[in-house]
């Protein structure tokens, strides 16, 4: 009977995983390093920190806006420029990036 070369790689991707179980004890405050909140507390703290980082990317965007030349709104709405809505999003996007970062540490 031949075995499979995979067959030992396959028993350690099974067998390490569970070597990790026994580190958290049941009913203790933390999880493998997180720590557990009840739920209404943790959907305030997601609707704060939702609320925070749309605020500061509508800050972002406008002031961006603000400190390059032209209008970018008025660009993207009435003149349907899709390249200013492109860099528009972009703006966005790098705003939340930074945004998510300093929360996350």
């Amino acid at each position: 009977m031949k075995t499979s070369p995979l067959l030992p790689f396959a028993i350690s991707i099974l067998t390490v995983p569970s070597l990790f179980a026994a580190d958290a004890l049941p009913g203790s405050e933390t999880f493998q390093g997180f720590h557990t909140h009840p739920l209404l507390q943790s959907l305030g703290n997601v609707l704060l920190f939702a609320a925070i980082g749309i605020a500061a990317a509508i800050i972002g965007y406008k002031l961006f806006d603000k400190f390059t030349p032209g209008d970018l709104h008025k660009e993207i709405i009435e003149h349907k420029n899709i390249a200013a809505a492109i860099v528009a999003a972009a703006v966005i996007i790098g705003v939340s990036i930074i945004i998510a970062a300093s929360m996350l540490g």
